[in-house]
Formats: structure tokens, sequence, C-alpha cells
């Protein structure tokens, strides 16, 4: 054990460190010590002797002494030998003391080395034992499994087979995520603008005059560059000169600028096809079929007849949306449609201008033919809808004098059928009640020729197909539209039109238009599905229990504004309009489980503002129009992104600007992939956690990806 310098009695310096010694110098240290001492007894010794022969007293003194009792003379003797000892004692036991110290702190320091291999090899008991206790556990699940399999049989996990066309299957499928390239290459990034030397020469396919502008702009730039590197002044000459140059090219007007116009400037006859096809791409304006006529630019435009534009224009419709735009002429000229467009669009509009032309040509209702039925009927898929689109058509219908009724379920059946037989040229029903009033005999369709299927694939989904394909059937079938494509159609014969309205086109609604449909024209405005971009969407991943906090939440932010909250169950939606009632706020609700009179009570109630927050299943979510939502939020996610699609379609209406706000649970998994792909498109923030899930990264039903077997890479190569 090392010992410092101050244990072994030297003064310590406050200022130095310690220094720690070897063994073999503490015993020299010890032995030098050792000498020392006995040297200074030994000098006592003899300091004693001669201060004793320096004090020798005299022959009297010595007689005198002599006659001293010899028994002082021991006893100075005996205390002079004690003294002696007693030095030599004090440094025997101050060598002791150290020894003990250092022997008690050896002892200390083994008994903490002893305590700690202790705790060691107690702690690796530990560990063993509890390795012990696992390993008999799994011993005994072990001979558990094994009685089961004796006496229940072995259960063997299914081993899904895959057909070779999923195998060897290649996937097209492309997010916009994917596309580095503008990331990596700087090229990406600062494209390389060709200048034309002071406007000699022009890129075709642009504007002349903007070409012309912008190489007088570079003329002007590069003019001013070369004279500040040589130092000279511009002259009043040479500004004058750039001034004219830049006037000319505002002003420049040739023969082929006149034809480069944009269309909005143009006449309908002076519209070349360069400009409708500028025309349809401003719009996004799509069309399938043969024999297109060209779309109408505005309401003059339309061909439709004085009353009905007179109509228009008291509902205060100013410019044709693009569905409008599209669908109406092809309506006017008795042509099967498929109008696929976003939510919130117009689409009735672009049904009902059409059939209202289309009965005015025919003979005014009498007593003689109001007995064979209407001659247009509209299906909707819902009640709120079918009446929302009862009034849109006595809107448009009123200066014709063309009567409208509605046949919807929750009234009665026999005053709607006294109702037709009165006589009326247009019905408006929900597939079911129609079927039903046709099948007692309330009304036929002898003579409808028109019909209208609007949201057909919310009227698929909701299974109303057999319905709709027996309302169909019960229309007279013998004046069909040739078969033959290039045929031209009679415009003074009555053809069978049918117009099919929807937002997304799933195979039973393609099903459905390939046997009743005669060479229709599919118009798409915009994306097929998608929803439009006034609408800004919010997605929140939460927990269930989290959902009504954040609901209230949003719903103290609304304001005076109204809002739309989804739910997926008519008892759920009855429970969140209970919690939010008790809370304070103005709701209302609306679902299948509510008589007709408490459904109109509330959505009259909700579109006047007397309540601004209505709770709904997806009821409401189709074709209802109700200005002014301001917030559409999904409480409970639908189980397909068709209904999510129409849901927040509720608001963004008519081009205004909407919310919609999403709660998300870890249960909506078979919808991640479509949401976080309509999400991507329309450039709506996804966030992480349904970025990261493995369901939102392969559509629900496909294979993953996998590392291709060596036999396909041999193929490839």
């Amino acid at each position: 054990m090392s010992r410092s310098v101050d244990d072994l009695g030297t003064k310590p310096d406050p200022s130095k460190k310690p220094v720690f010694l070897t063994k073999a110098q503490r015993e020299e240290l010890a032995l030098k010590r050792r000498h020392e001492e006995i040297a200074e007894q030994k000098r006592r010794a003899e300091q004693l002797l001669q201060e004793q022969g320096n004090n020798r007293p005299s022959s009297t003194d010595n007689d005198r002494d002599h006659d001293r009792d010899p028994r002082e003379r021991d006893r100075d003797r005996d205390r002079d030998r004690d003294r002696d000892r007693g030095d030599h004692h004090r440094s025997r036991d101050r060598d002791r003391e150290r020894d003990r110290e250092r022997e008690s702190r050896d002892r200390d320091r083994e008994a903490e080395r002893r305590k700690r291999e202790r705790e060691r090899d107690e702690e690796l008991k530990e560990r063993e034992r509890a390795r012990l206790e696992k390993l008999a556990e799994r011993e005994r699940e072990k001979e558990l499994d094994a009685i089961k399999e004796q006496y229940l049989g072995s259960k063997k996990p299914k081993k899904r087979v895959i057909k070779p066309s999923e195998k060897f299957r290649f996937s097209f499928d492309w997010e916009n995520t994917e596309d580095t390239s503008r990331d990596m290459n700087a090229l990406y990034q600062n494209p390389h603008e060709a200048r034309l030397l002071f406007g000699r020469g022009f890129r075709a396919g642009m504007d002349r005059r903007e070409q012309k502008k912008l190489a007088a702009k570079n003329e002007r730039e590069l003019r001013e560059e070369i004279r500040k590197k040589d130092g000279i002044e511009e002259s009043a000459f040479e500004a004058a000169a750039l001034k004219k140059k830049e006037l000319d090219a505002d002003m420049y007007d040739t023969f082929d600028m006149r034809v480069d116009r944009h269309w909005s400037d143009k006449k309908l006859e002076e519209m070349t096809e360069r400009d409708w096809r500028i025309f349809r791409e401003d719009h996004n304006i799509s069309y399938k079929g043969s024999r297109i006529p060209r779309p109408m630019r505005n309401w003059a435009e339309s061909k439709l007849t004085t009353e009905l534009l007179k109509a228009v224009e008291r509902a205060g419709y100013k410019k044709p949306s693009p569905i409008q735009m599209a669908a109406i002429p092809l309506g006017l000229q008795q042509r099967d449609v498929i109008g696929v467009a976003e939510t919130g669009s117009g689409k009735t509009a672009a049904f009902v201008l059409p059939m209202l032309t289309y009965i005015t040509r025919l003979p005014p209702l009498s007593e003689e033919n109001e007995a064979e039925g209407p001659y247009a009927v509209v299906m909707a898929p819902t009640r709120e809808l079918a009446q929302q689109i009862e009034d849109e058509t006595v809107k448009f219908a009123h200066y014709l004098g063309i009567k409208v009724v509605s046949i919807v379920g929750g009234q009665s059946i026999e005053e709607q059928g006294f109702r037709i037989r009165q006589g009326c040229e247009v019905v408006i029903a929900t597939p079911g009640r129609l079927l039903d009033c046709l099948e007692r005999r309330y009304c036929v369709l002898n003579q409808c020729n028109y019909i209208v299927l609007d949201e057909a694939d919310r009227m698929i989904d909701m299974g109303f197909e057999p319905q709709v394909v027996g309302v169909l059937d019960a229309m007279p079938s013998s004046n069909m539209k040739p078969e033959n494509e290039d045929e031209e159609l009679d415009e003074k014969r009555i053809y069978r039109t049918t117009y099919m309205f929807s937002a997304t086109m799933p195979p039973a609604v393609e099903r459905l238009a390939r046997k009743y449909l005669r060479n229709p024209v599919v118009v798409t405005i915009g994306t097929a599905g998608k929803t439009t971009d006034l609408i800004t969407q919010h997605v929140f991943m939460v927990k269930e229990s989290e959902k009504m906090y954040k609901l209230q939440k949003l719903l103290d932010e609304l304001g005076d504004k109204t809002a739309i909250v989804f739910i997926n169950t008519k008892k759920q939606a009855d429970f969140v309009a209970k919690n939010l009632d008790k809370n304070g706020y103005r709701v209302t609700t609306l679902h299948g489980g509510k008589s007709q009179d408490q459904r109109e009570i509330s959505l009259e109630g909700f579109r006047t503002k007397r309540y601004n927050v209505l709770v709904a299943t997806d009821v409401a979510g189709r074709g209802i129009d109700i200005p002014d939502v301001a917030h559409v939020i999904n409480y409970d996610m639908p189980n397909n992104i068709e209904a999510y699609t129409h849901r927040i379609g509720r608001t963004g209406r008519a081009g205004k600007t909407g919310v919609a706000t999403t709660f998300l649970t870890m249960q909506d998994t078979e919808v991640f992939y479509d949401l976080k792909q309509m999400l991507t498109q329309s450039n709506s923030p996804v966030p992480p956690e349904l970025a990261r899930h493995e369901a939102s990264k392969f559509k629900p039903g496909s294979i993953p990806d996998r590392p291709p077997r060596r036999q396909e890479t041999l193929f490839t190569h």
C-alpha cells in the first residue's frame, strides 16, 4: 500500500500535492528516522553527563554528597533512567499508532472488496434463477401444446396461394413523391431561357407581343451592362430609340397576332380548333365519345329558350360552370351523357335545363295524356337530394308552367300517387319509392323518354341497383337510339335520353351505363373522384377517446360559421349530438332513423342558421347543397374514399373556399392508401403516422413488392 509523505509525520504543505512513496522508500525512511532517534538519545545522554561534569561539586560539596543518603543518589539515577526510557516509549508508541491506522485502513478496504464480490455473486445467482424459471415456463408451454395437439389435433396455418398473374405482375403505379429528379439535378432548378437577339425572330407557340417586349427589355439590360463596363453615358438619342422600341413592342399587332388573340376576345364564329382546345384546357373539360358538339362559352350562346334564360338570370347564375358548359349542348342534341364532375360543380342545372328544353318541345299535358305518366324522371339516392332537385327544377320552370312532383319515402304513397295521376311533366324520386308506385300501379312511364340518374354511384352503393334497373325497364323501349355510332339522329324525332351523373365511376355504374346508354358521351371535369382545390384538407391521427375533445376545440373556433360533423352510425350520431347539446352548442341531427318531417325541420334550421352544427350520417353526404358550410368534420372516417370525397364536397361549393378535417384512427387502415394518394394529389399535408404506416404503402389486396427471383432477372436481361 502506498502512503503519502504526510502520513509519515511531516507537516503537509497546502500548496503542494502529496507524493506517494513505494514500500522500499517507506522502509528506508523508517530506518533513517530510527537512527536519528538513537543518535538524538546518545546526544542527550552525553549532554547530560557533560552538564553533570560541569556541575560537579567541590571537595566540601563532595564530602557533603558523600555524607548524603545513598538512597537519594539511587533515586536521582532512577529518575534519569525513567526519563530516557519515557522518551524511548513515546517514540515506540507513535510507530505503533501509525501501524494500527494502516492496518485499519487495509481491513476496511478488504471488507469493501468482499462486500462487492458478495453483491456480484448474488446478482449472478438472481439472473441464473430467472433464466431457469423462463426455461421451465417454456418447457411447460411446450408440454401443454403437445397435450393439446394430441387431444385436439394440430392447427396448421393455411399457406396463401399467390396466383401467377399476381406473382409476375408489373406495378405501373407511380407517386409524385417518387420523382427525385428536381431535387437531385441542378438543371431542373435553373432552366436555360433562350434569348433571341434584339427580337429578330420568334419562338413558336408563344405570344408574339410578349416576346417582343421581352426582347426590348433584354436589349436595354445588355446595353446598360456594356455602358457600365466601358464607363459611357447613355445619349438622349439612344434612350429615345429604346423607348420607341418598347412602345412598338407593346403595340405590336400584325396579321398573325390577330389570329393569336385569346378565345375570350373572339366571337363564336372566329373560334378555331386551337381556341376550343385552349378553352377546354382552361376549364379542365375532357370528353370521350363521337360527334361531340362544341361547349357553350356563356348563357347567350347556349341555344336555350328565352323563358329558360330569363329563369337562369332570375336564379342569379352569371356564368355557366364547366359541367354546364359541356353537358347542356349535349342534352339539347338528345345525346346520352355520363357526367363525372367534382361535388359542388353545378350538376343539377346541367341536367335540369336540357330536360326542360326537351319538355317544351312536347305537347302540353291534357286529360287525354296525363294518365300516361310524366315526360321525364329524375332519380336521386336520398330524400333530401330529391327535394333539393325539385326546388331547383321549380326555380328554372318558373316561366314555363311545368308541374313537378317529388316521390320520396316517409310520406303517404297514396297521396303521392294521387298527385301523379292529376298530371305532371317531371317526377323526381328515390328509386325504392318510385318502383313501389310502379308496382302498385299508382303511376306508369308510358310516355317517359327522359331519365336522369343523379349520384348514380351512391344509389348503387346503397343497394338500389335492382330498383334502378326496374324503373329503367318500365320505360318504353321503342324509341331507343340507333346502336351505330355514325348514324345521324333525327332532330324532329323524340329519342329516349339517359343522363347519368356521378362524382366517381365504380364498376357497377359502368356496367349500368353499358346496358342502358346508347353511344354515350363521357364528360369529365377535373379528375374522377377528386376533390375541388378550394377545399383545405386536414387529417389528424387520434385515439377514439380524444375525438370529442378535439371536436369541441374545432367547433369553438367556428364563430358564426356553420359546420357538418359526419358520423358512421345513427346511434353514435345521436350520442355525439347529445354531448354537444349539453355543452351548449346549437346542434341538430340528420340520419335515416328520423322521420321525413324531422329531417326537413333539421335541414331548414341548419340552412337558416338557427343551428350552426349539423351532426349527420352519409344521408347528408351526397348532393345536398347547404350554402356557406365553412367546415366539414369527419368524426368517423368512412370506409371508402368515394364517401370521403362526397362528404368533404359539402364545403367549398360554388367557387367558395372551405375546410375539411378528418379524425383518423388505427381502425381505418383499409382507406389509408387511397387517402394518402388523395392528399398527395391535392398537395395537402399527410400526417407522418399515415405516411409511415404499412397500410398506406400498398393498395388493399395487392401484393407488396418483393425481390425478383433469379429466373425473372434472367428473363428481363
